[in-house]
């Protein structure tokens, strides 16, 4: 076989993100004279501080940002008619560069679940352990010691978690785990693990991990500033991408079209928001979908862009102690603080640098009196979902020491935290297609789905409610800030503001009225915010069920051409989701190694 050419390869990924950087790695590892290449709209992460810096994460979310692709959902009336925005990474290693590096590990239940031959969770396990070197605690049966990507308890062990953890404990009734990811602990308070290295201080993500040690193989290539478009075909068979200079990454550049050709294979890799447009540009999809843009069919599959989910997150801010450790001084960029503590991170790796100020959790399920305390709206999905699978949490309930949020600059500098909690399996869902707008170009068709079941705001509105009696009873708790919770009537026992001190660990609850749990629940629709947990618009499901992808990630209806990325995912996991691209990617790797005869080692 005759040499390829630069603008041939033997398999091109339409998209880098953390699951295409694993898969492409891999398949490199295993054979170097492989020519791959990944087409990345975002740009380079190569020892970026804003990447390698744990701490950095909340700057990301600046409107300016350019890490960020802000998905403007369609307006809801579920979210009071709100048009909520959930943004994706976009850059080399996707949100793995730019996430929390909050490590969580769904339930090895739920992959079973999914009823997808080969990805039992027998088959899965030991992927699992591949990729990780846990450096929590040694000896942990289902923890991987010798894999790339580090997990630590990150630089600093923040005192104000250790707090939550014991008046958790103590109030809420739960016991502690020192490993809640041992894919089937849950309901136990448990110091909360980072996607870092221990050794190193640096965020542990994939594009590091897997592409960017082996940059001494020119087969290995990453194209940033592309935007791939459509897959090419011949007949059905994939046989290459057309791809554009992306605006954002390559402002003024020429936006016509150009097209490389891949000889063995194409992996669409472009996330749950941009796998779905792909191949509805390419004539996959739909048919009502693709007719309403003028594209003409190629392969009818209404399963493209249908089955999104997420998970429903609410941040609620509080006051602390001025004594208190918190990440506010390097979130407001206060010169002393953040050049003392680059100074430490830089010599051993330690500091608030290799901390994202969340240091504790629980993986909550509700007793009984909770669940009697929750009402009747939730029943039946507590019936038919959780009851009988003690693995599976409701929501995740966090401290987050410091403040984060869209008050940033308007607020007094002192000390906060925010209770974080999002649910995990919400029974809502949405979608992600391709339309026309009214000037005429291609926009996004982007239903949240959020809150549009009526169990799915009980367990929030009641986590609000049980998040601030724990917060009350902490030592550093000082009060509420008050902007940022329910607007609750004048004279309301639940009113918010400014304490001296926390209650007594044994003091009566608030009670609300009525007009109380109103407004709580008007706030939630107000500001229920996604997780950054997007999946599902490319499921892995027969296609008679709106299936995409078949077990071994190939689109139906075509040839030589997959989806390897959170889109593929059918059901919801409990847990945050880097966890399952990396699995996805070590699966698909080990998928595409056997069919081009590679040794790919478990």
């Amino acid at each position: 076989m005759s040499p390829l050419s630069p603008t041939e390869f033997d398999i091109i990924f339409a998209g880098g993100g953390a699951t295409a950087c694993v898969v492409a790695g891999r398949l490199a590892a295993c054979d170097s004279s492989l020519k791959i290449l990944i087409l990345e709209a975002g740009e380079h992460t190569l020892d970026k501080p804003a990447h390698v810096q744990l701490y950095q994460y909340p700057f990301h979310m600046a409107p300016t940002t350019t890490t960020l692709t802000f998905n403007l959902g369609n307006p809801s009336p579920h979210l009071n008619g709100r048009a909520m925005v959930v943004q994706s990474g976009r850059s080399v290693g996707g949100g793995s560069t730019i996430n929390f590096g909050a490590y969580t590990r769904a339930p090895a239940s739920d992959y079973d679940d999914w009823a997808v031959e080969g990805w039992e969770s027998k088959n899965l396990i030991p992927l699992m352990k591949k990729f990780e070197t846990y450096q929590v605690q040694p000896g942990c049966p289902t923890h991987g010691y010798t894999g790339p990507v580090k997990v630590s308890p990150g630089g600093h062990k923040l005192a104000i978690s250790e707090e939550f953890i014991r008046v958790g404990m103590t109030y809420h009734k739960r016991p502690y785990s020192e490993d809640t990811n041992d894919l089937q602990t849950c309901n136990t308070y448990s110091p909360w693990a980072k996607y870092i290295d221990g050794t190193t201080g640096r965020r542990s993500d994939a594009a590091h991990c897997y592409v960017y040690n082996q940059a001494q193989n020119p087969n290995l290539q990453i194209w940033v500033g592309k935007r791939v478009t459509r897959i090419i075909f011949e007949d059905k068979r994939a046989v290459g991408v057309e791809f554009t200079n992306d605006p954002v990454s390559c402002p003024g550049a020429d936006q016509s079209s150009s097209t490389v050709k891949a000889s063995k294979l194409v992996v669409v890799s472009a996330g749950a928001f941009g796998s779905p447009p792909i191949l509805e540009r390419s004539g996959i999809g739909a048919e009502a979908v693709l007719k309403r843009c003028g594209i003409k069919p190629l392969v009818d599959l209404p399963g493209v862009g249908e089955n999104y989910t997420d998970h429903d997150a609410v941040l609620v801010p509080y006051l602390a102690a001025d004594e208190a450790i918190t990440m506010d001084p390097l979130w407001r960029g206060e010169e002393n603080a953040t050049k003392d503590a680059l100074a430490q991170w830089t010599a051993n790796g330690t500091s608030l640098i290799a901390s994202n100020g969340v240091d504790a959790k629980i993986k909550w399920r509700p007793d009984a009196e909770e669940l009697k305390a929750m009402g009747p709206a939730f029943h039946q999905r507590w019936n038919e979902f959780f009851r009988d699978h003690p693995d599976k949490c409701v929501a995740i309930f966090a401290l987050i020491a410091g403040y984060l949020g869209p008050l940033v600059g308007t607020i007094p500098p002192r000390n906060y935290m925010m209770a974080v909690y999002f649910t995990l399996y919400p029974a809502s869902a949405g979608s992600v297609h391709i339309k026309v707008d009214e000037n005429g170009k291609e926009a996004l068709d982007f239903t949240t789905g959020f809150l549009e079941d009526p169990s799915d705001i009980v367990p929030i509105n009641f986590a609000y409610k049980k998040m601030r009696e724990i917060y009350r009873r902490l030592p550093s708790y000082r009060g509420e800030l008050a902007e940022g919770h329910p607007k609750f009537l004048e004279g309301s026992a639940a009113a918010c503001g400014e304490v001296s001190g926390p209650v007594d660990i044994n003091a009566p609850d608030i009670i609300y009225t009525a007009e109380d749990d109103e407004a709580i629940e008007k706030y939630h629709r107000d500001c229920v915010q996604t997780t950054w947990h997007s999946l599902g618009t490319c499921a892995m499901k027969p296609r008679a069920e709106q299936g995409v992808v078949d077990a071994r990630l190939n689109v139906y209806g075509v040839t030589n051409l997959k989806v390897a990325d959170m889109s593929i995912v059918p059901k919801n996991v409990g847990a945050n989701t880097y966890s399952t691209a990396l699995l996805v990617g070590e699966k698909a790797a080990m998928i595409i190694a056997e069919e081009l005869g590679l040794n790919y080692n478990v």
